[in-house]
């Protein structure tokens, strides 16, 4: 049985899962972002509607970025929270695989999940019909021709994300697909972490951080 929190974007949203299966789920989306106030009650509401407690728990799994700075900070935070006070495993799922996943392409054809980094970047990747990561996590300067190369020796592309609609509106290909509503959820974490459940792939506790892959920029102080 393992619980799966995903922070990394605008998206507050925890699942339970038990042998890959999801029996509960809980998410809201707020683009003044809620995480700090609704993840622990979504972990309390999600345990409750399986009839489960903290300490029928396995693992945890959190999702580990790209993504927002503070989202991944308050949710890996709280993942290693419960891990230290239960005594159980930590699992780290890739946000772009599990934002991907519901996408799989079929032969010929790429999911490419990218998440808004904002101005002209994206945090983006590349994976093929059986879901190997064939271009490497990056935050990108969208241009024109970003994607032409890879639009050209495949079918079809299938932008996932937030940053989807922002590449189609400047990329001259005509066999993209913008799914720009699609946001990362726990409950698509699911079929990952059970598979590194059962390789027995956890994390060390005490040492893992988010993978940020951009540094953190406060804002600007507005002028007065």
């Amino acid at each position: 049985m393992i619980l799966h929190i995903e922070t990394a974007t605008t998206n507050c949203s925890v699942s339970l899962t038990q042998n890959g299966l999801v029996v509960s789920f809980k998410e809201y989306a707020n683009v003044q972002y809620s995480h700090a106030e609704q993840l622990h009650l979504f972990i309390e509401e999600v345990l409750t509607q399986a009839d489960k407690s903290l300490n029928d728990l396995s693992a945890i799994a959190v999702s580990k970025g790209p993504g927002s700075y503070t989202g991944l900070r308050i949710g890996v935070s709280a993942a290693k929270g419960l891990c230290y006070a239960l005594d159980i495993p930590l699992i780290s799922v890739p946000t772009l695989l599990s934002l991907a996943l519901p996408f799989k392409p079929d032969e010929g054809q790429l999911a490419v999940p990218m998440l808004d980094a904002r101005r002209m970047e994206v945090y983006m990747c590349a994976y093929n019909h059986k879901m190997e990561q064939i271009l490497p996590t990056t935050a990108s300067v969208i241009e024109a021709h970003t994607l032409l190369d890879l639009a050209k020796s495949y079918d079809k592309l299938h932008l996932i994300g937030s940053g989807a609609d922002k590449v189609l509106e400047i990329t001259p290909a005509n066999n993209l697909v913008a799914h720009g509503a699609a946001l990362p959820s726990a409950k698509d974490m699911a079929l990952i972490s059970y598979e590194l459940w059962n390789k027995q792939t956890f994390e060390d506790v005490a040492y893992f951080e988010p993978f940020y892959l951009k540094d953190f920029m406060a804002p600007l102080p507005k002028r007065k």
